[in-house]
């Protein structure tokens, strides 16, 4: 069976790939512009730096890119506009330099390894970051990869670049995050409850929990049926994983969760009966302001002007 070499992925140079805020908005903005309602895909190239093995996407651009549906094979992508917007941006920001290109995918397509070959006239290693503008699960909405040499057990085969993935996380500069802050309050729904929205951010990250449950044991059943190769290194971190679970077997920690959960619920409890006595005050002040009302209406002397006589 065709394998990579584990002391390829091991003594990889690019450990992580950190996105900016503003690479988001700009690829989303991108893609409600050119692709929105359609099977299409944007494209573009990532700007940032790339140190230790951390690969920082700070910024971003799109460019004019076209494929066949039909046949992968076929695709184009304006390398020229690419240089003059690279010679505009460096113009802005020297210290930006190009580190890889974006898709939105949302998955790995056949040509993405001609275009990554493309990218690398421009850097030594080129990273991809897939954006999914349009996720349905909890996450984050990027996947990062780049490419190595797939070495064959057979010699006589030609070795070739496979797409490696690399773990990416979101990240924010301080003023960055004072933006999001904004952004996000003006997004927010004024008419539901703090209570509403912790409770439905809480179901959000438990069904994404379930999600990547279900992947890891999908991902076991098929070593177990043979359909895909043992991965030692995946191994010793789902067991790491395993091993950091708490022993829910314990009376002292079953005890502590109850009583964490009835404080909790008394709270709660206790609000919600606060907030109706407080509504129902307000309801009787105010219809006995109207009666009051009603009162001085009815007292006030009714004046009838006078008829001139003919």
């Amino acid at each position: 069976m065709d394998v990579i070499k584990s002391q390829q992925i091991s003594s990889r140079p690019i450990e992580k790939v950190i996105v900016h805020p503003l690479v988001l908005l700009s690829i989303v903005d991108n893609y409600n512009r050119v692709a929105k309602d359609t099977r299409r895909r944007v494209v573009g190239v990532l700007l940032g730096s790339s140190f230790r093995g951390t690969v920082d996407v700070t910024n971003s651009y799109a460019v004019p890119f076209e494929e066949d549906e039909k046949d992968l094979s076929i695709w184009f992508l304006d390398h020229n506009y690419h240089e003059s917007m690279f010679s505009m941006f460096k113009r802005i920001n020297a210290k930006e330099h190009v580190v890889g290109w974006y898709s939105t995918g949302p998955k790995l397509r056949e040509n993405d390894l001609d275009i990554h070959r493309l990218l690398h006239n421009y850097v030594t290693n080129p990273v991809l970051v897939i954006i999914d503008v349009q996720p349905k699960e909890m996450g984050i909405p990027t996947k990062a990869y780049y490419d190595v040499e797939e070495v064959k057990e057979n010699a006589t085969q030609k070795s070739q670049k496979v797409f490696v993935h690399v773990p990416s996380e979101i990240a924010a500069h301080e003023v960055e995050e004072i933006g999001v802050e904004h952004l996000l309050r003006d997004v927010k729904d004024t008419t539901i409850s703090t209570l509403a929205t912790e409770v439905a951010g809480k179901l959000t990250a438990l069904k994404g929990l379930g999600a990547r449950l279900q992947e890891i044991r999908d991902y076991l059943d098929l070593i177990v049926d043979g359909k895909i190769p043992l991965n030692h290194e995946i191994l010793y971190h789902l067991q790491d994983v395993f091993n950091l679970l708490p022993n829910l077997n314990v009376s002292e920690l079953i005890k502590a969760f109850a009583v964490k959960t009835n404080d909790m619920m008394l709270v709660i409890y206790l609000s919600s009966l606060i907030r109706s006595v407080i509504a129902l005050h307000n309801l009787i002040n105010n219809k006995m302001l109207n009666k009051e009302h009603e009162k001085a209406e009815d007292a006030k002397p009714t004046t009838v002007p006078p008829v001139s006589g003919s």
